[in-house]
């Protein structure tokens, strides 16, 4: 093994090879894949029964359906930006479509259409496509609950053998007259249709495991289909006419405010539903490995785009209306997939199937579409959103937009949605709680919630309550304080103290005082601390990594027995932090570092001594037998005398003042603050988000830099944040059992790798030599060998930074090694059962510990590129 790899820019031969040989020949013509074909046709079999039963929902002509699936193939799926995503007539379209054939006829539908498709690529070429994504999922959720009752209600007439009304309530109202006049063979044919919908998925055995394969749809009504032709019911059945007699688009022709109104509904819905479907197409993909691999993100500009032409195209050629349909897409990509295609294949079968097998589809009943178009409709009306909505407490804004579109419209509908959700907004913006109560002599005001304008009437009433010269404590629980509440806490600050009170303003997060406002507006920066703290620590009791920035006081360390503690153990290690140094010292591999003392991984050069405790968990105990934390003026030098006998700690060492010191500040500061949430969890149990994986070096500090708190993260951490291969762990099955236990029983959604610049085990890894010593830590950092491989690897591009090229190759190392160490967590049972399932995500990480800079790993089909991320990326 080479004990140095020279990197990148060292090499020009390999900049040069890293593009080259992974770039198409010019003259090679691409060659349609096997999974692209087999992927085409399932999509093409959902599709066509879909289409033709969405036209006949909307009471459009039946080839309007086909010539949108086609369109939607073709035109979308070529110049759309999300290569795996399908379009074509959406059930979610089908209340507005219906309701413009009402009203303006079909020809003018068809040429609102095309306004709309020229509509979205103006959108487009605003490059605003991300805008539409910051609609309130609720809304959007409830716009297709309500278009999914307003589907299955129309539908449910066409099953018992009727016909529907215009409205919603025309539809109910006469519903109980339809019951009583139930067609049985339209009954029976619709039942048919409905039990196999039902059944079909959950066939069991080997034997149904492969008849699954076979479209649901395609299924339901190919059965119901082949029983009535058998069985000789007279039915309403599919009527294709002739192609010569197809209706095109003509001038729009009515009020123009109507048609205004119709052209937004139609570019809202569809460019709203496509986007949302082109990033649920992203997930699906991304928990794919073998399909994540060669397709790319989405380009959501580019889809609006795609749409909006193929709308054009669609509308003039008389067909219904386009959007991502999110059957089809999830089809798409469960079926192998890998380009653009499949979606494109799909549409050239439509239009083969519209032309030469119409005799084939007019043999279809149109309850059996009805009963599949109503099954849809039903769907869309999702228990997984209604829980979601629920316990993000929009609730409200979920059923307002429903109930709305079933009874006024969708336009109408989505309109009160977005008026309910500023609403909820500005109520949580304007809801402040502030209580009042004593506590030995001092008044303690607690403001709960965002403190502005509206706010000010209630905390002018409550501090009045605070007797004249009284001392008083304001606690301020928000991250919000307008120029109106500055100026009234302040002036009442003033004048409290001006009659001999004492006032101390406390943040929940910094408890510090109030100082000058800064800004335009007023906004006040809460910085100091506490009376009790600023004894000892000028730390903020939520920061508590900061503690190895502390300047201790002389007085302190006089009582503390220590005058001489600023050199001899580091004054600035007082309130139990690690005094951090710029030598990073490469750790070996016998686990010494390059200055000759024992650390660890990220090494500090220096002292030599153990890596000092720098992020006090928040655990429960009995805090007495190390620091009396409700004595504050003494609770660092007596610790020993609080036990007894001394004997749980000996605070004449350094490192037990420190760990006694830091959990008392803990206990002091941190404890009240978190004890309700801790006390949740302990109730509830933990459930965290994902699995952070990450290097035990002392500097990477989780909770800070993914800004996360008790029960976000399940964490682990090793020398080199390495994952053993299965089979490869010899004993050692601590990282496998971690991963099986958040992926299996936690069922966390995303694990993320984190390596971080300077680390001490690439170092070793490099350094290594054939031969040498079998130490504990050698036999460890074998898992990272894969590694140095891989970047050894001249057929393989590196792993790179955005912006800049690797500093050395112990970053470069430092970043292949995420990548190597992704491709192992793949190789876990667990793992690979959830990313086939679409339920994980995985992602690599990079931390540079000088510039507190945190890169996202982007995998393309050729590069692993290492993205920062900036304060700008936060509202994308």
């Amino acid at each position: 093994m080479s004990a140095c790899v020279p990197t990148r820019a060292d090499d020009p031969r390999r900049e040069e090879h890293s593009h080259e040989p992974h770039s198409p020949p010019p003259a090679r013509r691409p060659r349609l894949a096997g999974a692209d074909v087999s992927a085409s046709i399932a999509v093409f079999l959902i599709a066509l029964p879909l289409s033709l039963g969405i036209a006949l929902a909307t009471g459009a002509p039946l080839q309007a359906g086909l010539v949108a699936a086609a369109v939607g193939g073709l035109v979308a799926g070529r110049l759309g930006g999300a290569p795996l995503q399908v379009s074509g007539p959406a059930a979610g379209l089908t209340v507005v479509t219906a309701e413009l054939i009402h009203q303006y006829g079909w020809r003018t539908t068809c040429a609102i259409t095309v306004l709309a498709g020229l509509a979205q690529l103006g959108l487009g070429l605003l490059r605003v496509a991300r805008t539409a994504l910051a609609v309130s999922p609720a809304i959007v959720h409830g716009m297709l609950a309500g278009i999914g009752v307003t589907i299955a209600v129309a539908q449910l007439h066409i099953v018992l053998g009727g016909v529907p009304h215009s409205s919603v309530l025309d539809n109910l109202r006469e519903l109980p007259a339809q019951l009583a006049r139930v067609h049985p063979a339209a009954l029976a044919v619709s039942v048919l249709t409905l039990a196999l919908l039902v059944l079909w998925p959950r066939l069991p055995g080997r034997a149904g495991k492969l008849l699954r394969k076979v479209p649901t749809p395609l299924v339901a009504v190919a059965v119901a289909t082949t029983t009535a032709s058998l069985m000789g019911l007279s039915l309403p059945k599919v009527d294709l006419p002739s192609w010569s007699s197809h209706a095109l688009a003509a001038l729009p022709d009515g009020p123009v405010l109507g048609l205004v109104a119709a052209v937004l509904t139609i570019t809202l819905v569809c460019s709203v539903q496509s986007l949302l479907g082109a990033v649920a197409v992203d997930k699906l993909v991304a928990g794919r490995p073998e399909q994540s691999a060669q397709v790319g993100r989405s380009d959501l500009n580019r889809e609006l785009l795609g749409q909006g032409a193929a709308n054009v195209v669609s509308g003039a050629l008389g067909g219904l209306p386009i959007a991502g349909v999110a059957v089809r897409s999830s089809a798409n990509v469960h079926a192998g997939a890998v380009s653009r295609n499949s979606t494109m294949l799909h549409g050239v079968l439509v239009v083969i199937a519209a032309l030469l097998m119409v005799p084939i589809l007019e043999l279809i009943p149109l309850a059996s579409l009805a009963a599949l178009v109503m099954a849809v409709g039903i769907q869309m009306v999702s228990l997984h959103h209604i829980r979601t909505v629920t316990r993000h407490r929009e609730v409200l804004v979920y059923a307002v937009t429903t109930l709305a579109v079933v009874f006024f419209g969708v336009l109408e509908g989505v309109t009160l949605g977005v008026a309910m959700a500023v609403g909820v907004a500005l109520h949580r913006l304007t809801r402040t709680r502030i209580t009042h109560d004593e506590t030995e002599g001092v008044h303690h005001v607690h403001v709960r919630g965002q403190l502005t304008f509206l706010a000010v009437p209630r905390l002018s009433r409550t501090l009045h309550l605070v007797p004249q010269g009284a001392d008083a404590v304001v606690e301020l629980d928000g991250s919000f304080m307008d120029h109106a509440a500055y100026e009234s806490l302040q002036d009442w600050q003033n004048t409290h103290t001006v009659h001999g009170g004492t006032v101390e303003l406390v943040g929940r997060r910094s408890g510090v005082r109030i100082g000058e406002p800064t800004g335009p507006a007023g906004l006040q920066a809460l910085t100091g601390v506490a009376a009790e703290e600023s004894a000892d620590c000028r730390c903020h009791p939520w920061t508590p990594w900061r503690n190895h920035q502390c300047e201790i006081p002389e007085a302190a360390l006089l009582r503390d027995g220590q005058p001489g503690d600023a050199q001899g153990t580091g004054a600035d290690d007082a309130c139990g932090g690690a005094a951090p140094s710029d030598a990073d010292g490469a750790l070996r591999a016998d686990g010494t570092d390059s200055t000759g003392g024992r650390g660890g991984i990220g090494g500090h050069g220096g002292t030599g001594e153990p890596d000092k405790v720098s992020e006090p968990s928040p655990t429960g105990g009995d805090a007495d037998a190390l620091a009396r934390p409700d004595d504050p003026q003494d609770n660092t030098a007596d610790a020993s005398e609080d036990t007894g006998t001394g004997a749980a700690t000996d605070t004449s060492r350094p490192s037990a003042r420190q760990l006694a010191r830091g959990i008392s500040a803990f206990q002091r500061n941190t404890a009240p603050l978190v004890r309700g949430e801790l006390a949740r969890l302990a109730r509830e149990g933990q459930q965290p988000s994902q699995l952070f994986l990450t290097c035990a070096d002392s500097r990477l500090v989780t909770s800070m830099i993914t800004s996360s708190g008790p029960g976000d993260l399940f964490v682990v951490r090793n020398v080199g944040n390495l994952v053993p291969l299965p089979g490869h762990e010899s004993g050692d099955d601590s990282v496998a059992a971690a991963i099986e236990y958040a992926v299996d029983v936690l069922e966390v959604r995303s694990i993320t790798v984190c390596g971080h610049s300077g680390c001490g085990a690439m170092q070793a890894l490099l350094a290594s030599e054939p031969g040498a010593a079998q130490t504990p830590l050698r036999r460890w950092l074998r898992h990272g060998e894969p590694s140095l491989e891989r970047m050894s690897d001249e057929d393989r591009p590196w792993a790179r930074l955005a912006g800049r090229a690797p500093a050395d190759a112990v970053e470069q190392l430092c970043l292949t090694n995420v990548v190597q160490q992704l491709e192992h967590l793949r190789s876990h049972e667990s793992v690979a059962r959830a990313l086939r399932a679409g339920e994980l995500e995985l992602h690599g990480m990079y931390f540079h510990v000088g510039e507190a800079q945190a890169y996202l790993l982007t995998e393309g089909h050729e590069d692993r590129v290492f993205d920062h991320v900036g304060v700008a990326d936060l509202s994308a």
